[in-house]
């Protein structure tokens, strides 16, 4: 995965965006579920999940919501940002083989305490899967020291 340089506060502007696409995978439901403890048989168990409304097994949601952490740490606002808080709303189940965009879009800055308000999206092809808004601290420019011996 491609990561983006350090941006500090001052580099920041509304209406900036970025996204990264990740097909969802058997193997990643699997560990996902296995680093979770999330073994709900609509993930794992294909009799149980044809039986359900969804006629088959779906990702967890928050593996495809785990995407947009992705993008917020290393793309935008990138390396040295740090979550406060997220909120999601989940629109429609993500299948197993599907390829899902997470995107954001910085919406505000917060120059007082350093802050950035993003909105944030998971989509599958045109369709919402998830939907919300990030809070996150990015360094100014002038607060970050630099431990002795590293650059």
């Amino acid at each position: 995965m491609r990561i983006e340089p350090q941006r500090y506060f001052e580099d920041l502007e509304t209406g900036m965006e970025a996204a990264v696409t990740r097909t969802v995978t058997e193997f990643d439901v699997i560990a996902f579920a296995g680093i979770s403890g999330d073994a709900n048989p609509i993930h794992l168990d294909e009799a149980y999940a044809r039986k359900t409304r969804f006629g088959g097994r779906i990702a967890h949601g928050m593996l495809s919501a785990s995407l947009l952490s992705a993008v917020l740490g290393t793309r935008l606002p990138g390396p040295g940002a740090i979550y406060m808080s997220q909120t999601l709303f989940f629109r429609a189940p993500v299948m197993i083989g599907a390829e899902v965009t997470a995107a954001v879009r910085i919406v505000e800055l917060i120059e007082a305490k350093s802050r950035v308000r993003l909105a944030c999206a998971c989509l599958v092809g045109e369709d919402a899967v998830i939907e919300g808004e990030a809070l996150m601290y990015v360094p100014k420019r002038d607060s970050v020291t630099i431990a002795p011996g590293n650059p």
